[in-house]
Formats: structure tokens, C-alpha cells, sequence
């Protein structure tokens, strides 16, 4: 049985292109970046040469790149970095449908002491602007950290980033004092336009695997003149916000991948689009309990690649997605950090849907990779398991 991958979202197939970068430079025999011997400054030469090659992709300086080894832990290096080096009163002001891997921090700093606000979204998933620079008082005097996704791993919904830079004043041309903003740009890149985010952010998430590139890469774009605190200590590298000997290989196979998801990125919408539609289209005439989740596919700023319904007479999602896994399908009820989790979406109940419709969430994401033959593998598979169920 030939099985159907719709589960792009949780990670991508490796690109080959990538796959050659990442090779060539296990067999370059490259030292340690930070020794000053030949196999040493071979190592330097090869992330100088991936900074730079994104630093072209995103249109950003060299030295607003930090390599990490994922977007948790970029995102916690934003959160707590941020916070740390802020003032002792700094708040955080963050929205009701993020990852985990910004929640979570979040909690933690929260008991700690700081003040939180947590911003609703409308029923589509969208966050509106206002409403985020309202909820930081608007004031220098009250300084915030502003940590808003960019684009909805579950729903697809996206934000208004230049919007919410120009209401919070944290273009590059009108900074406000006080407030740091920071995005979590994982499932933007290679999606949506991603060029140029240090423009309306400080920070800026960003993950390999997402885009074809090797898990285990992630980048921090950091706005030159961004406070932020190391998290861990023990080297000076990454601009000493970052130690630990960096992973030569896999950044010189990210930074291909992130070239190519770039320039790739108008083709892939206009193409995973027209897939995503007719899995839509498909699915709803066969199943007619079937609700679409998030914003509706005419919006044009949603994700193109992702799509979120539910089943409600179906049961639980968890069941349906081991039920479709038996039959060829992989799918996922939710954010894949969560997948263990018996507890229905946050992000489901967050637009306000009750705790069945919650529970019946179903994300599927296609990809580069993905076929119309597959898609149609997918909704006959979708069709009988997911009618059988219901």
C-alpha cells in the first residue's frame, strides 16, 4: 500500500538538494568552527558562506542571523532572552492560539511573576493589530514583549505583520522604546512571502525541517540593536547569545533549502493551493458533517498548504488519525509537539468551538512533494474512514 504523507506542517521530506549540501560537507572533513587550523577555518568559511547565502534569501545583515537547533529553542531564546535583558517590569503580551513552544515559556515566566496578556482571535483565527498594541497600554512606561505568530500551524491563519509593526511603532523607521516584538515565523517560511521580516519584527523564528532542510537547524533573526540574554553559557559563538560548537554540515543544508523555499515560494502557494481546494471540495461532498476550520480557502493570506476540519460524529481525532494511519493516511489532530496529548486543541477552542468539534480536528498539509494522484489516494482512504466513523 503506497502511503500519502498530509502531514507537511509536522515536517517536510529533506530536499536533494539539500541532502547534496549536507553530504558535501560531511565529506569535506571540516573541524571545528571555532579552531584557527586549516580544517577549522574550513568549518568558519562553510556557515559564513550559508549566513550569507540567507542573509540574501531573507534579505537581512549577516549579523542578524543566529543558528540554533530548532525553533523551540529559538523561540525560548526570543522569550527568555527578551525578558532577561529587558526591564525588571518588562510584561509579555501573546495570543490564545500559539505553539507550544511560545506557551510554554510563557507559563514559565508568568510564574515567575511577570504579567501576562493573552489576546483573542476572531473565529477565523486572524489577530487583529489593535487589539495586540491595546493590549501593551500603549505606553513606554509599561514595557512588553510582544510574541505573535506569523502564520498558524494548525489553522493557517496568518497576522498582518507591517500592521502589527506599525501599530506596536517597531518598523525599522519607527522604533518605539519599550516594546519588543517577536514572531514565530515557522510555518510562514517558504509559504509566504518570509523576505525582509526584520523590517516589522526584532525577532523572527524560523526552522530547516519546515522547508526541506534537516531537523535540527533552526534560525533567531535578530534586529541589530535587539537587548537579548545567552540562555546557555560556555562559548562565545553566535554573537555569545548562542555557545556550543555549531553544526556545520546541517547549516550548510539549511541554508540551501531556505534559498530554494524563497525562491520557490509564489509556486508553491499557486500549486498546493489548487491541491488543498480540491481536497476540500472532495471531502466535503463525500462527508456532509465535515466543517472547515479557520479561514475560509478564498482568503487570500491563509497558509495554501493547510487545511483543518472536523468530523464531529466521528469521535476523537487522535482515534481517527491512528484509524487513517491503518489505512495508508498520515495526518495529525493538532500541532505534532501535542500529538500525545488526550486534551483537544487549545487552538480549536480558542475560536470558541465546543469541546466536540474541538476534539474532532483533523489537520492535513500538503507539500512540495505532494502529488494529485495522492490527493486523490487520500480522499477515497479519507472517505471510507472517515464515513465509517461517522
Amino acid at each position: 500500500m503506497k502511503r500519502v504523507h498530509l502531514d507537511h506542517n509536522a515536517t517536510t521530506p529533506m530536499r536533494p538538494e539539500a541532502l547534496e549540501a549536507l553530504l558535501e560537507a560531511l565529506d569535506a572533513g571540516l573541524g571545528n568552527a571555532s579552531s584557527v587550523h586549516d580544517s577549522g577555518r574550513r568549518a568558519r568559511a562553510a556557515i559564513d558562506d550559508a549566513r550569507e547565502r540567507i542573509s540574501a534569501a531573507l534579505a537581512v545583515h549577516e549579523d542578524e542571523i543566529v543558528f540554533t537547533s530548532g525553533g523551540t529553542e529559538s523561540n525560548n531564546l526570543a522569550i527568555f532572552g527578551a525578558t532577561d535583558a529587558g526591564p525588571a517590569g518588562m510584561g509579555i503580551a501573546t495570543s490564545t492560539i500559539e505553539h507550544a513552544a511560545v506557551l510554554e515559556p510563557v507559563e514559565v515566566l508568568e510564574a515567575r511573576g511577570r504579567r501576562v496578556t493573552r489576546v483573542p482571535c476572531d473565529p477565523s483565527g486572524h489577530l487583529t493589530p489593535q487589539t495586540i498594541a491595546a493590549a501593551t497600554q500603549a505606553s513606554t512606561e509599561s514595557p512588553y514583549l510582544v510574541t505573535i505568530m506569523a502564520a498558524n500551524n494548525e489553522l493557517g491563519s496568518t497576522t498582518d505583520l507591517p500592521a502589527l509593526a506599525d501599530a506596536l511603532g517597531r518598523a525599522r523607521s519607527s522604533s518605539r522604546p519599550g516594546v519588543i516584538l517577536h514572531t514565530d515565523a515557522v510555518q510562514l517560511l517558504g509559504k509566504r512571502p518570509a523576505q525582509g521580516l526584520l523590517d516589522w519584527v526584532d525577532l523572527a523564528t524560523l526552522s530547516a525541517h519546515k522547508v526541506g532542510g534537516p531537523v535540527g537547524v533552526g534560525l533567531l533573526l535578530r534586529r541589530v540593536g535587539t537587548p537579548l540574554s545567552a540562555q546557555l553559557h560556555g562559548g562565545a559563538q553566535e554573537a555569545e547569545v548562542r555557545p556550543g560548537t555549531e553544526n556545520v554540515a546541517s547549516i550548510c543544508a539549511a541554508a540551501r533549502a531556505i534559498e530554494l523555499a524563497v525562491q520557490e515560494t509564489d509556486d508553491f502557494g499557486a500549486r498546493t493551493r489548487v491541491l488543498v481546494e480540491e481536497l476540500w471540495k472532495e471531502l466535503s461532498c463525500a462527508l456532509p458533517n465535515v466543517h472547515l476550520n479557520g479561514p475560509p480557502l478564498s482568503d487570500g493570506t491563509r497558509l495554501p498548504n493547510t487545511l483543518n476540519v472536523s468530523v464531529p460524529d466521528a469521535g476523537d481525532a487522535r482515534m481517527l488519525v491512528t484509524r487513517l494511519d491503518l489505512a495508508g493516511v498520515e495526518v495529525s489532530a493538532g500541532s505534532a509537539c501535542a500529538s500525545g496529548s488526550l486534551a483537544p486543541s487549545h487552538v480549536l477552542q480558542a475560536l470558541g468551538h465546543d469541546l466536540q468539534r474541538a476534539r474532532s480536528a483533523v489537520r492535513m498539509s500538503v507539500g512540495r512533494t505532494t502529488t494529485q494522484e495522492e490527493i486523490s489516494t487520500a480522499v477515497d482512504r479519507l472517505r471510507i474512514t472517515l464515513g465509517k466513523a461517522s
